[in-house]
C-alpha cells in the first residue's frame, strides 16, 4: 500500500502533522509543531499541481489532504515522514 492509499484509507480520522505549516496567504510558516487534524479526504500528485494547497512538504511520496484546520477545510500537502496516523 502507497502512501497515497494509506493516507486515503484513513479518512474521517485523526492525524498528527509533525512540522509546522507554510501558507502561501502571506503568513508564511505557522511555527507550530506537533498539530492534530480531523482528515476528512486525499488527493495525489495530479490535484496539487492543480490547486493552491498549503505546504507541510513535498517530494515522491507526499500528497494532498484536505484536513479540518481551524474549524475551516484546508488542502495540506504533506509527506508520509510528517504525518502520524492517529
Amino acid at each position: 500500500m502507497d502512501f497515497l492509499q494509506e493516507l486515503g484509507s484513513h479518512r474521517g480520522g485523526l492525524v498528527r502533522i509533525k512540522t509546522q505549516l507554510f501558507w502561501y496567504d502571506g503568513r508564511g510558516w505557522d511555527g507550530v509543531h506537533d498539530r492534530v487534524f480531523l482528515l476528512l479526504n486525499t488527493a495525489g500528485h495530479a490535484f496539487a499541481v492543480a490547486t493552491s494547497v498549503t505546504v507541510a512538504a513535498s517530494g515522491p511520496h507526499a500528497a494532498a489532504a484536505l484536513l479540518l484546520v481551524d474549524g475551516a477545510p484546508h488542502w495540506i500537502w504533506v509527506a508520509r515522514a510528517d504525518v502520524e496516523l492517529l
